[in-house]
């Protein structure tokens, strides 16, 4: 019988739907991202679904023919649509795990538990 296979290093668990994510690697960052915990690497094949998809957060670059985060998410519907784009980037080129980011404030009402 098969062993299972080990858990990639490079996943990130999203907890909006409990299940195991491939990301971007920081070391691969692009330039153009501006400072933050999300990024696109150099691994983007310029497909479109990002900027499709989240349009407040990723813009295309065209001298390079790739997409970029031009502003870090910040609203619920923002963080959402921002996790759409990377869970069905075709090549994992986005990420939100850049370590040289300071984390940034999640909004209240999406850490807030009722009273």
């Amino acid at each position: 019988m098969a062993r299972p296979a080990a858990p990639n290093p490079r996943s990130a668990h999203c907890e909006n739907n409990s299940k195991h994510l491939n990301m971007a690697e920081p070391s691969q960052r692009l330039p153009q991202n501006v400072p933050g915990l999300w990024y696109v690497d150099s691994n983007c094949i310029d497909c479109d679904l990002c900027r499709e998809t989240a349009p407040s957060v990723f813009r295309r670059d065209e001298e390079n023919g790739s997409s970029y985060v031009f502003h870090q998410p910040e609203t619920e519907e923002e963080i959402r649509q921002a996790l759409e784009a990377l869970t069905g980037c075709p090549v994992e080129a986005i990420g939100n795990d850049n370590p040289v980011a300071s984390p940034v404030e999640t909004p209240a009402s999406a850490t807030s538990t009722p009273a």
